[in-house]
């Protein structure tokens, strides 16, 4: 997975560009855009490029309240992904799905203005 995707601004998604830049929605965002697979903490990590320190400051209360959960056990290491049936995880895709799409209809009417 491309260390870019999560860590250059030109890559931001819509929710990190609308609702800021917080490790915890950093974390939630790469899960809502990861939903069918899932993770280790390492993983995670490296893919954010995020510090260790910043990641487990935040991620036993995404674990905690149920936005992320253990998907499997491989040996010793837990693999996890969102639940896609928490009411966040909920909100916040039909939020990026409505933002994406207004952003598309504004887009139509300025070339159809400037055409």
């Amino acid at each position: 997975m491309g260390e870019k995707l999560y860590t250059e601004k030109a890559y931001e998604s819509l929710l990190i560009k609308t609702l800021g830049d917080s490790p915890k929605l950093r974390i939630v965002d790469f899960f809502l855009d990861n939903p069918l697979f899932d993770f280790t903490k390492k993983e995670v990590i490296e893919a954010l490029g995020m510090s260790k320190q910043t990641f487990y400051k935040y991620f036993p209360e995404l674990e905690e309240f149920g936005i992320v959960k253990v998907s499997r056990k491989i040996g010793k290491a837990k693999l996890y992904r969102i639940n896609v049936e928490h009411p966040l995880a909920k909100m916040l895709r039909e939020y990026e799905t409505k933002l994406a799409q207004e952003m598309a209809e504004k887009a139509e009417v300025k070339k159809r203005v400037l055409a």
